[in-house]
């Protein structure tokens, strides 16, 4: 029978009957060939994860070295001898705000390059599905909280990742273009911010959560008696962990062609994944002290600049599709804690 939230994940949906309404082929053939593109990566390796957890037994993947997915030569021809039958696209060239700022040309560029040949070639092998994962990045620096799917192209994009935004927007259109063209099935979905085991905690080009736990716990190592966390404090940010996002990607995967167009448009087609909540940074400073054991005081550098009072997305589509996320912030952070002080070794010499 084909699986379901409610029996793989433990998960309640609405009714047994939605269930069965909303999954189609990709849900039941396990034998189907599925190929994840950045495999390596924090969500591409949790999507991996699910798909085993939930008996996919042909899983493609691909190294950098094996596979540059930025050369379009050599994207078709993979494409052309492994004819995938599914495509999850979670390659992307990232960074925080320091390596967009440094490198602008180079993130625009490598993710045009990355979504373009792997869409089109995907449309020649004459691929099924595609699923083209984005950012809550692509919404304007001033959208209306939370931001709902209709905010993209509404407004000016915040400057530091303006060339990685336009990059996931022209992603967007490109599945959408290809749909109407062509008649394919691609789809795209937008999540916040995320974290998780995977994640990158450099010193210096990680993103919030990562960058706290580390510093925390590397506080706590050296005696410090204070920690500093620039800004006030009270801004507000979603945080989802990466273990629901590739849940929510399965879950959209496996929906059926009539039920996703129904709630989606041609032109307006992609998915926002979050919580729907979000905490000040101050919470979710305190929380991460909590959960590293830190003892000694948080201290806010109110000279530094506090960012965006808010960034939240809008998840009632998602929701109206059959997906909630499940796991809380504090065990999510308990569980990123304890995957950092099981890989801290190969951090400490960054």
């Amino acid at each position: 029978m084909p699986w379901s939230k409610a029996t793989v994940f433990n998960r309640s949906l609405i009714t047994s009957s939605w269930d069965l309404m909303q999954v189609d082929s990709f849900s039941t053939d396990l034998s189907a060939k599925i190929f994840i593109a950045g495999h390596r990566g924090m969500v591409g390796s949790a999507i991996v994860r699910q798909l085993k957890v939930l008996g996919f037994n042909n899983i493609v993947t691909r190294t950098r070295a094996e596979l540059d997915l930025t050369d379009q030569l050599q994207v078709r021809t993979f494409f052309q001898t492994e004819c995938p039958d599914y495509v999850f696209l979670a390659a992307a060239k990232v960074g925080g705000i320091h390596a967009n700022n440094e490198y602008p040309a180079d993130f625009i560029y490598e993710n045009l390059m990355i979504e373009s040949n792997i869409i089109h070639s995907a449309h020649q092998a004459k691929v099924k599905r595609l699923l083209f994962l984005g950012s809550s990045c692509i919404y304007p620096k001033l959208a209306e909280q939370p931001m709902k799917e209709s905010a993209l192209l509404t407004g000016l994009l915040e400057s530091t990742n303006e060339p990685y935004a336009i990059a996931k927007i022209a992603g967007i259109k490109l599945c959408e273009s290809y749909n109407r063209q062509y008649g394919s099935d691609f789809r795209s979905v937008m999540p916040t911010n995320l974290y998780g085991p995977g994640d990158n905690f450099h010193p210096e080009n990680s993103h919030v959560i990562p960058a706290l736990l580390r510093r925390f716990h590397e506080a706590t190592e050296a005696g410090q008696a204070e920690v500093e966390i620039w800004g006030s404090g009270k801004p507000m940010r979603e945080f989802l962990h990466v273990d629901d996002m590739a849940e929510a990607c399965l879950h959209v995967m496996g929906l059926s062609r009539t039920i996703y167009a129904e709630h989606t448009q041609d032109m307006l087609s992609h998915v926002n994944v979050g919580t729907g909540t979000d905490v000040t940074i101050r919470k979710l400073a305190e929380t991460v002290k909590a959960v590293t054991g830190y003892q000694g005081e948080i201290v806010f550098n109110s000279d530094m600049p506090d960012g965006a009072p808010r960034k939240l997305m809008d998840v009632g589509l998602l929701n109206a599709l059959g997906w909630s996320a499940s796991i809380r912030l504090n065990d999510g952070l308990t569980q990123a804690y304890r995957w950092f002080i099981e890989h801290q070794e190969s951090f400490r010499q960054q």
